[in-house]
């Protein structure tokens, strides 16, 4: 073979090889992304995921979570939004997070759970869905998605001042609809409701009737009513309508740090002594469960980037609990 006729073979057995290479990582990404599509879940609505997860407690930055399901949940603070750079990406329960739509990330509330949150600066209120982890920096208690900051109006500013609170009902029918990780089918609709008669016939030729019953073992008769098939319907599935209510609110709210809940006055005294070299510190007594405990708050703060760094602060004098709370 000539030295041109062995370079030309030598190049289409290249030239093969690589095709090969190339058709089989075309095959591969191709099954990666058919499996990705593959989310499962409530068919018809993707952002509550392929499964419900509440999950087990866990760390970020040494600060302790732990979910659980808590239909009492109500909470203010400062709520963040995230988009552009997870858009696409997996949430924490499976679903593919879409920044437009009415989702949020929570760091314990279950997922799928529905929330309503309300900006108290302007009361522009609006279900969310969760369907996600987060956020984990300390100054925040929800996560929202772009969509969601735009509806509440605060997208161009960051964050905003909120109340979060659970929708009990519709979170139960959301955990309703997932069972042991599975999706509960949904009900079928019933049969149509259909009357039962009944009537005398004939015996067939050649049958013999058979003698009539005893009177001993005579049966009162009752006027029969019709069987109807009852129809049990088919539970909606909650979802977030994207549809904003203004709430009242003072528009007045204030910001600041707790440090923590004291049983003991004394303790509260002591944690107010320390934390004043810091700012203005207040003791309130409320109760909980008919126990009085006494609260150790600093501020109030003016803005929410002074907000974070005197948290920052309170956490390095010895308050690891210490979080950013809104009063309305």
């Amino acid at each position: 073979m000539s030295t041109s006729a062995r370079a030309a073979a030598l190049f289409s057995i290249a030239a093969f090889a690589l095709s090969g290479c190339a058709e089989i990582e075309f095959l591969s990404q191709a099954s990666k992304e058919v499996r990705d599509d593959e989310d499962g879940g409530v068919p018809g609505y993707p952002a509550l995921g392929g499964r419900y997860k509440i999950g087990n407690p866990y760390q970020i930055n040494g600060v302790w979570y732990y979910p659980k399901e808590d239909y009492k949940y109500l909470e203010t603070g400062i709520a963040s939004w995230y988009g552009p750079n997870f858009h696409g990406k997996r949430t924490a329960n499976g679903a593919r997070f879409d920044q437009n739509d009415v989702t949020a990330a929570h760091r314990t509330l279950p997922m799928p759970s529905m929330v309503r949150v309300t900006n108290l600066e302007n009361g522009r209120s609006l279900k969310v869905l969760v369907n996600d982890r987060g956020p984990f920096a300390r100054g925040r208690i929800i996560d929202l998605s772009r969509r969601s900051a735009q509806l509440l109006g605060f997208e161009k500013q960051g964050t905003a001042k909120v109340r979060v609170e659970i929708l009990a009902e519709e979170s139960r029918q959301l955990a309703s609809r997932f069972e042991r990780g599975k999706v509960v089918a949904q009900k079928p609709d019933a049969a149509p409701s259909i009357a039962v008669t009944s009537q005398t016939l004939e015996p067939p030729p050649g049958a013999k009737s058979a003698d009539p019953a005893s009177s001993k073992f005579a049966v009162a008769a009752v006027d029969a009513e019709p069987v109807t098939i009852a129809s049990r319907g088919s539970d909606p599935v909650p979802e977030p309508d994207g549809k904003v209510t203004i709430l009242p609110v003072s528009g007045q709210s204030q910001v600041f740090i707790q440090a923590g809940a004291f049983s003991q006055y004394h303790n509260a005294a002591r944690s107010q002594a320390i934390l004043s070299q810091l700012g203005t510190v207040q003791i309130t007594q409320f109760t909980k469960a008919q126990v009085p405990l006494f609260r150790v708050r600093v501020g109030p703060i003016a803005n929410v980037n002074q907000a974070d760094a005197l948290l920052e602060r309170v956490v390095a004098t010895g308050y690891p609990d210490a979080h950013i709370i809104v009063v309305d």
